[in-house]
């Protein structure tokens, strides 16, 4: 790295606000959705308008207050649900702040994955601002697991995922990838993953009142043996590239982002958002580092192959 090059080192907003419209997974309801710039240290929040004098709510751990079918930020009461695509998106894309405004209980599902969220973000582009990034660096390993599941976070020189999932099934078993978590990867191989239900549970969902703006238009729908999506796959290991977007979205809940290496077997936002809690819960399993040269030059001597490049975007 160049200790006189510190742009890339820099915290970044978008350069300008951004709206999109889109149908919202449980509601059905078409939901309203802004990006707006916001200042440095002001990290990333969410805010429902259609509630009156409704405070902002940050993307951080203990604000989330569901993981069941996905993540949940509350806060006073007011939620904004299924924010791990939107999340994913700005943690890769290397967004520090941003304010994001909706007019629903949850963020709008478009097409399942995280690509239109990319699209919003390059529509405008970024303003690098003046205020260093900063890292939260993983310094010893950390891991939870349930029930034959398994999350774990170890030291590394990058931000980087073993994801593997098995469901038994014969079109989603035992699926791995192993990426290295920058932008040009997440765009490239990831960001374009839907996320997908099994036919008998979407048809509970909707019995129960939920899933009621789902479809093939956003999800990948699987029975018993086949793709019910007419288009198909658009990888052939789609399901476990979703796991990983997922992850990618989850973890921004640290706070800062993330330079460790990240294994999850079998996990799902709960065993997520459990990682993190147990991260953040022992200080000594990770430092927070403000990305001066010197700071940068440090992590260097602890990591010797670390490489700005690699994390920054």
């Amino acid at each position: 790295m160049q200790k006189n090059n510190t742009e890339s080192l820099r915290q970044r907003t978008l350069a300008d606000e951004i709206s999109a419209e889109g149908i919202g997974l449980h509601t059905g309801r078409q939901v309203h959705l802004t990006f707006k710039p916001a200042p440095e240290n002001y990290g990333i929040t969410f805010r429902r308008t259609d509630i009156p004098g409704s405070r902002e709510i940050p993307a951080l751990s203990k604000f989330v207050v569901d993981t069941s079918l996905a993540t949940t930020l509350g806060r006073d009461g007011i939620r904004v649900s299924t924010v791990e695509h939107c999340c994913a998106a700005i943690h890769a894309m290397g967004i520090d702040n941003l304010r994001v405004e909706v007019d629903a209980p949850e963020i709008p599902i478009f097409d399942g994955s995280a690509l239109p969220f990319v699209r919003m973000i390059q529509r405008v582009g970024v303003a690098v601002q003046r205020a260093m990034k900063e890292f939260i660096v993983i310094r010893r390993p950390v891991a939870v697991g349930d029930n034959g599941k398994s999350a774990r976070l170890s030291p590394s020189n990058s931000f980087g995922m073993r994801c593997r999932i098995d469901f038994k099934h014969p079109l989603i078993s035992n699926q791995v990838i192993d990426i290295k978590c920058n932008a040009f990867n997440f765009c490239r191989e990831i960001a374009c993953a839907r996320t997908f239900g099994f036919l008998k549970d979407i048809e509970m969902l909707k019995n129960a009142g939920l899933a009621k703006g789902g479809s093939v238009e956003n999800a990948i729908v699987v029975d018993g043996f086949s793709i019910l999506n007419p288009d198909g796959l658009r990888f052939a290991d789609e399901f476990v590239r979703h796991k990983a977007l997922d992850a990618v979205g989850d973890v921004l809940m640290l706070g800062h982002p993330l330079i460790g290496h990240l294994d999850l077997d079998k996990s799902g936002h709960a065993l997520n958002h459990a990682l993190v809690e147990k991260v953040l819960s022992d200080p000594s399993c990770y430092e927070v580092i403000r990305a001066t040269p010197a700071e940068m030059a440090r992590i260097e001597t602890t990591l010797p192959a670390f490489k700005a490049a690699e994390v920054l975007v």
